[in-house]
């Protein structure tokens, strides 16, 4: 309730609450944010029977939706006094994010922002989740391009000044491989190690990007 408020205060509208699974028989997300805790990689719905407890890490992710355009964004956070493993799991992610916007930029393709931030998460000993990925934005939550957190560079769509994009790193601790909690939205790591999530909207320009969502 406090991150809707905000947000309604705010004169915009938490995009994410009330957005259809498409999957018959999965309520669409019945939260304005997605909170996901240690294993939990992205869509975690809050709830108030979840306590949260020194060490642990929880990856915040929203979208607002204000005067026709949405943002995207997400970020994860130490709870207390956590382990230096999970420390570093959270500066890896963020830094992937900047890794991959080095070559957000006129002339470049998604595949090099791609390739950037999947070659800096698994050089540091993580993994990228590979079902999931960042994405277009603007009018609608998600747009063309996608933009997955691994590839080879000088692939896909080229980048052109105007161009939104959501670009977010998940990156897991252990191995890749993923499950779906049986609410229909919540993703789990299958080896129980922790995650992270770091995101941003950003605008292609003619010089460097911009990054639209900031704290």
């Amino acid at each position: 309730m406090i991150a809707e408020n905000i947000i309604r205060k705010n004169g915009a509208i938490p995009a994410e609450k009330g957005y259809p699974s498409g999957i018959k028989g999965v309520q669409d997300f019945p939260a304005s944010i997605c909170a996901s805790i240690n294993d939990e990689v992205i869509h975690g719905i809050p709830s108030k029977n979840v306590i949260l407890k020194n060490g642990d890490i929880i990856s915040i992710d929203l979208v607002a939706y204000k005067d026709g355009f949405n943002g995207d964004m997400a970020r994860t956070y130490i709870v207390g006094n956590t382990s230096k493993e999970n420390e570093r799991l959270i500066e890896i992610t963020k830094q992937a994010f900047f890794e991959g916007i080095k070559f957000a930029k006129k002339g470049y393709r998604i595949g090099d922002v791609s390739h950037a931030i999947g070659e800096f998460v698994e050089k540091n000993g993580y993994s990228v989740v590979k079902e999931f990925q960042g994405h277009g934005i603007g009018r609608q939550m998600h747009e063309d391009p996608g933009i997955p957190n691994y590839g080879k560079a000088g692939k896909g769509a080229k980048l052109e000044p105007g161009m939104t994009l959501a670009i977010e790193p998940m990156v897991i601790m252990g191995k890749e491989n993923i499950l779906e909690l049986d609410d229909g939205w919540t993703i789990i790591t299958e080896d129980g190690t922790n995650s992270a999530h770091y995101e941003n909207t950003i605008l292609i320009t003619e010089k460097e990007p911009e990054i639209l969502t900031k704290i």
